[in-house]
């Protein structure tokens, strides 16, 4: 057999050959590689960074009342904004909701996972059933809880009825309107963190189950100790994104309640929607959406920088 002896020198034609051939490859690859990219960075490109820098060059301008550029007003509107007490109503207003969704959606999601990912009799049909919010679109969902919160024949009021307690304002009471739109929410919700923690508790190790319960570990003990440490992450992951939802929230706000009574649902999303496109006002619009993605933006990092530290990766 005709062997090659590797340490004899490559001659200077050949190597240059070879290092041409290997370039033309990572092109090629790369090339393809982009070619696949090229329908998600245009979907990105059209719907993503465009609005964002459109966003971005109104929000120093004033417009009319058609939208045009009218003039350069640099950082007025950015001033306006941060001088105006509606604004931080509305922040007010956002943060109240945030708290009032998010720990409950996780925390609710979180225990009908762990109450049905093993050993429950007829699991499948609870999962399924858990699950089915997931399916509904913001705008189906905040229909069949209008009816629902409606005061006269709305079935939360009936039930209280039956109970002997008053009717409850829902929707047009002050202190219960956001309230309501926190809890059609976190039902909305519910569906795709009891997915994403369901999958999460699903992939811990059955032999971790095992090596708790010859230590003679009880199951609060097991869940607490060893189960919610190797699901953290994905706890973070719904964190993370449950938190950009509450700031995004405008759907069910827009159905229920129209941002009141008494502007005690208007979110941010709500106002700056009122401000573009019912006041004309697009460039203080674009304004507020700006500060709306810094805040989500330095809220996120928060997360990152202080929460991240508590998530057990392996």
């Amino acid at each position: 057999m005709n062997t090659v002896d590797e340490s004899l020198p490559i001659p200077v034609g050949n190597a240059r050959g070879i290092r041409t051939a290997s370039w033309w490859n990572r092109v090629r690859e790369a090339g393809v590689g982009y070619l696949f990219l090229l329908p998600s960075l245009a979907g990105f490109g059209i719907f993503l960074f465009y609005p964002f820098f459109q966003s971005l060059y109104l929000s120093v301008h004033s417009t009319n009342l058609r939208g045009k550029i009218a003039e350069y007003v640099g950082f007025e509107n950015y001033r306006e904004l941060l001088t105006s007490e509606k604004f931080y109503h509305s922040l007010g207003v956002t943060a109240q909701f945030a708290l009032l969704t998010i720990p409950t959606t996780i925390a609710a999601a979180l225990l009908l996972a762990a109450l049905t990912h093993r050993g429950l009799k007829g699991k499948r049909v609870y999962q399924f059933i858990f699950s089915l919010p997931m399916a509904l679109s913001v705008g189906t969902a905040s229909v069949i809880w209008a009816l629902l919160f409606h005061p006269t024949a709305g079935m939360l009021n009936y039930w209280l009825g039956l109970l002997g307690q008053a009717p409850v304002a829902w929707l047009s009471d002050p202190s219960w309107a956001l309230i309501s739109v926190s809890l059609m929410t976190v039902w909305m919700n519910l569906g795709f963190a009891y997915i994403v923690l369901l999958s999460g508790l699903q992939s811990v190790p059955e032999d971790m189950y095992d090596s708790a319960k010859i230590d003679g570990a009880d199951p609060m003990r097991t869940f607490f100790r060893i189960v919610l440490p190797l699901v953290s992450p994905t706890l973070f992951f719904v964190g993370v994104v449950s938190l950009i939802g509450a700031f995004q929230s405008f759907g069910q706000i827009q159905i229920l309640t129209k941002g009141g009574p008494m502007d005690t649902t208007n979110v941010m999303v709500y106002s700056l929607y009122q401000e573009a496109f019912v006041n004309f006002r697009f460039g203080s619009g674009s304004a507020q959406a700006i500060l709306l993605f810094v805040i989500v933006l330095f809220f996120t990092f928060v997360q990152f920088g202080v929460l991240e530290r508590k998530v057990h990766y392996s």
